[in-house]
């Protein structure tokens, strides 16, 4: 008799220990895919780590290349590359195409939603999460070659994954930035145009 209600006790033990590991697991789980949506909830357009960064740096200072999206708190380097290079920051696509200095369309992109181990490695590897909040009229910054350029955003819209002419070389310089929708890569791009200031 003894010996059975050790069992029964080992075995509630067991299972109670089982269930607050899977809830600690599904719990952290969950924070960390939602943890780009949380730290959009508090951002301030006007007053967050890259405004600030921005309004400290010289242009003189101005070390490598990097994007800067003001309003959603957006600081990444970016280069070109293959598809490992959105694992850092932003990938240049098709750089022959257009950069700042010689004009032509500029293409950037980056991963919208990529789960990490940790929240934190989660923000930065999702630079596009709340690039959905970005409209028209908003200022995006390109560190290029030791100088800034400022682009605003004049077109925003949807394409299909297939739709490659949104690379294309353009007559007038254009900074277009897109990513997947967070529907993943099958759903479609969102795209983001903009123009030099």
């Amino acid at each position: 008799m003894k010996q059975t209600t050790h069992a029964k006790n080992c075995r509630r033990w067991l299972s109670m220990s089982l269930a607050i590991i899977m809830l600690a697991g599904g719990g952290y789980t969950l924070i960390t895919a939602f943890s780009p949506f949380f730290r959009a909830q508090l951002i301030d357009p006007t007053r967050n780590e890259t405004t600030q960064l921005l309004a400290a740096t010289p242009e003189t200072s101005i070390t490598e290349d990097r994007l800067y999206i003001p309003k959603i708190d957006i600081n990444v380097p970016y280069a070109t590359g293959g598809a490992e290079t959105m694992e850092r920051g932003a990938w240049w696509r098709q750089p022959e195409n257009g950069n700042p200095v010689d004009g032509g369309n500029f293409v950037l992109s980056a991963h919208r939603f990529i789960m990490g181990l940790t929240p934190q490695q989660t923000i930065q590897k999702s630079p596009f999460y709340n690039i959905d909040k970005l409209r028209i009229g908003d200022e995006i910054i390109i560190d290029y070659r030791g100088r800034r350029y400022t682009y605003v955003i004049s077109r925003l819209f949807d394409v299909k994954p297939n739709a490659v002419h949104i690379e294309n070389r353009t007559n007038k310089p254009q900074l277009t930035l897109y990513s997947c929708t967070l529907g993943g890569a099958a759903d479609g791009r969102t795209v983001f145009v903009a123009t030099p200031r």
